[in-house]
């Protein structure tokens, strides 16, 4: 029987009626993202992305979720408030059709880590800089089930014979064996 656990869920509100499009929040994520941190501003590395059209009064902050492995078929238009917005303007993923989410450099996913920090922030720095308030930070608390220590064993197996059927056992065993010496060294 899986054991019930309480987990903290942090969100990001997003009010869009109140973004004036001003991009202090790819300004102030991006700087806390820069290695070292705070040296540098670059909005392509920002977790969060402002979809603009200024002609039109359309203003979107979307930040970055899971990364999706294939581009997805939603084309769909969608008019709210007399605003046209395209399916792709809500998406929070990183994929194989759009640059947005992607680190500039390497081309690597980006996703929102909420500015964990040592010692942690009271919110993320995008939401601390939103002078507007179209981002409102929330956190709640959830019950998720924790599986049993079985369940999890048989999912290294699942994951283990995967990976046996893909690159063959002793490509496995010699990769857990080189991995291993290198954990006691």
């Amino acid at each position: 029987m899986a054991e019930k656990k309480k987990k903290i869920v942090k969100t990001i509100k997003i009010d869009v009626d109140k973004c004036n499009g001003c991009r202090a929040c790819e300004v102030a994520c991006s700087a806390f993202h820069a290695a070292p941190k705070y040296s540098s501003n670059n909005p392509a590395r920002s977790r969060i992305r402002l979809i603009r059209d200024p002609l039109s009064d359309v203003y979107l902050p979307v930040y970055a979720g899971e990364e999706a492995k294939a581009e997805c078929m939603g084309r769909g238009k969608y008019v709210i408030d007399g605003k046209e917005y395209s399916e792709c303007d809500f998406c929070r993923s990183a994929c194989p059709s759009r640059d947005i989410f992607k680190e500039p450099d390497s081309g690597l996913p980006l996703k929102c880590d909420m500015c964990e920090d040592n010692p942690p922030n009271e919110k993320p720095l995008c939401v601390q800089w939103c002078l507007a308030e179209a981002l409102i930070y929330e956190e709640r608390e959830e019950e998720v089930e924790e599986p049993e220590e079985q369940v999890k064993a048989e999912e290294v197996e699942i994951g283990l014979e995967a990976m046996i059927d893909k690159f063959g056992l002793q490509k496995v065993m010699d990769t857990f064996s080189r991995m291993s010496a290198s954990k006691k060294g």
